[in-house]
């Protein structure tokens, strides 16, 4: 194995998809003290998510685990039935059970290349503030979304239960976990982990803008400012690249659906670098 150890992030592995079944074999540290951060849509069934993260979990030093919209589903052939906070709460015990990190519990401190700092798994959800130009409220937006045919199907199938809607847990969750991060140490950096963006700008490249929707809440927008990011990591829009944003290295680590990566390949690997982070040439491009 290699000497230093690496601080590694993936997410949208979506092993439904028989083919995305490589990733997680291939998915090997280098190091015996490898971490893994796994940015949410694992799967939509829990059986699977059970797998993979215990399967992960065994070979590196710690797993970090967010949702994504995915794992939220209650879908038809899930022997899983729980919608809404129960699901979520029963794939963070579930997680617990095979020893991986949920946004529920501690955050861990790194202590490799670029620490001390500390990763903080995020699970936020998104409250339609992420509108098209010329909509002014909710209603609007998604009227124009399904006006153009392109709707989430989180509509379908990521219940709020017990909230009266999404937009309201997303504001929950972005309350409490504010707190969290308030409460931490000043003298500290962090990665920020999140399943959706953290702000709006990474979802301007979307080839359907509506689907910017359900991405995110404007209500993070400055997270990584306030919080000390040294990174952010985060999935969701199937489009894997680097970007920065106020100085602030941003990394889209998914990895998408068979005709998606098969079409664009994964240049920087299939695993990101998040700390050590990539040296870039200059001039290189980001993608």
């Amino acid at each position: 194995m290699g000497t230093r150890p690496r601080l590694l992030a993936i997410s949208d592995l979506h092993v439904s998809s028989q083919e995305n079944w490589q990733f997680v074999v291939q998915a090997r540290p280098t190091t015996d003290e490898d971490w893994l951060l796994l940015a949410g849509d694992v799967s939509e069934r829990a059986e699977d998510i059970e797998l993979v993260l215990r399967t992960l979990s065994q070979r590196f030093a710690k797993v970090v685990w967010v949702p994504g919209h995915h794992e939220l589903w209650t879908v038809d052939d899930d022997s899983l039935r729980l919608r809404g906070e129960a699901r979520y709460r029963h794939l963070v015990e579930m997680c617990r059970s095979v020893g991986v990190v949920t946004p529920e519990d501690p955050y861990p401190v790194w202590q490799g290349p670029g620490g001390p700092l500390v990763v903080v798994p995020l699970f936020l959800l998104y409250d339609y503030t992420f509108r098209p130009e010329g909509t002014a409220t909710k209603a609007q937006a998604l009227q124009r979304a399904y006006d153009a045919g392109v709707v989430c199907t989180d509509e379908f199938r990521l219940f709020p239960d017990p909230y009266p809607d999404r937009e309201s847990w997303c504001r929950a969750r972005v309350a409490e976990t504010e707190r969290r991060l308030t409460a931490l140490d000043p003298a500290l950096s962090t990665v920020l982990v999140s399943h959706w963006p953290l702000l709006r700008e990474p979802t301007r490249v979307l080839w359907y803008r509506e689907l910017a929707l359900w991405c995110g809440t404007e209500l993070t927008a400055d997270w990584h400012r306030r919080f000390r990011a040294a990174a952010v990591v985060y999935g969701h829009l199937h489009i894997p690249r680097t970007t920065f944003h106020d100085g602030v290295r941003f990394e889209e680590v998914s990895v998408g659906y068979p005709r998606e990566w098969r079409r664009r390949g994964h240049p920087q690997g299939a695993l990101r670098d998040v700390l050590p982070a990539r040296t870039l040439a200059p001039g290189a491009p980001l993608l």
